[in-house]
């Protein structure tokens, strides 16, 4: 639920049908290598490219089981600053 330009935060409750349209929207942004997030404080726009890191982490405790899901990469700098420049 915390947003700025640089970071995007969002909790909320789900159903396991919810979940599930969130993830397919994960896959969609990925195949397109943009994946964009808003909610109600903010939105961030993410383009992954080259070499994704996967983190993936399951657990069960007492009652209480979780899935972590994690994605990152580096971004190039040098091709960053090229997608910025216009000559007209």
């Amino acid at each position: 639920m915390h947003s700025d330009n640089r970071s995007f935060r969002h909790e909320s409750l789900q159903d396991v049908e919810g979940i599930e349209a969130i993830l397919q929207a994960l896959s969609q942004g990925l195949a397109k290598h943009r994946l964009s997030f808003a909610d109600e404080e903010g939105e961030i726009h993410l383009e992954p490219q080259g070499l994704l890191n996967l983190k993936l982490s399951a657990s069960k405790e007492e009652g209480r089981q979780r899935l972590s899901l994690r994605i990152s990469w580096q971004v190039d700098e040098a091709e960053k600053a090229r997608k910025h420049l216009k000559i007209k």
